[in-house]
């Protein structure tokens, strides 16, 4: 038996992107994704904040102080096994045809997991991947 951690997370609150342009950010996590934008503190740096579940996305627009925007492209290899975050949906592959019919191009068409979830990734406006889930066998 271990003894128990020092600090107990409770949940993840945020993810935060350096992003080139808020408001192609704003149509894909908004418009395309569905979720709400919501308030943010009167930073001196542009950015959004958007709500998905219990979870916020955290948008700081690229500035001299940031990081640079974007997935580092001549670094990492866009795939579903580098750097990504992911979103529960109802039906990931009923996600994947929509966003095909979008015109959307895939890093990784929906597949199944070994445990039966199924999965779906692309890209946002500045390269970050992005993981479409269902955990249920659809």
């Amino acid at each position: 038996m271990s003894a128990a951690a020092p600090i107990q997370v409770k949940h993840l609150d945020h993810v935060t992107l350096i992003v080139k342009d808020v408001e192609a950010s704003r149509q894909f996590y908004v418009g395309m994704l569905g979720m709400t934008e919501v308030s943010r503190p009167g930073f001196d740096f542009g950015g959004a904040w958007f709500q998905a579940g219990a979870t916020l996305v955290h948008l700081i627009q690229e500035h001299e102080a940031s990081g640079p925007a974007g997935f580092p492209d001549g670094i990492l290899k866009k795939s579903s096994r580098n750097h990504h975050f992911a979103f529960e949906v109802d039906d990931a592959r009923a996600a994947a045809e929509i966003l095909k019919t979008l015109g959307v191009e895939l890093v990784s068409d929906a597949k199944t997991r070994p445990d039966g979830a199924v999965q779906v990734f692309l890209t946002d406006p500045d390269g970050h991947v992005v993981e479409l889930c269902s955990s249920s066998p659809q």
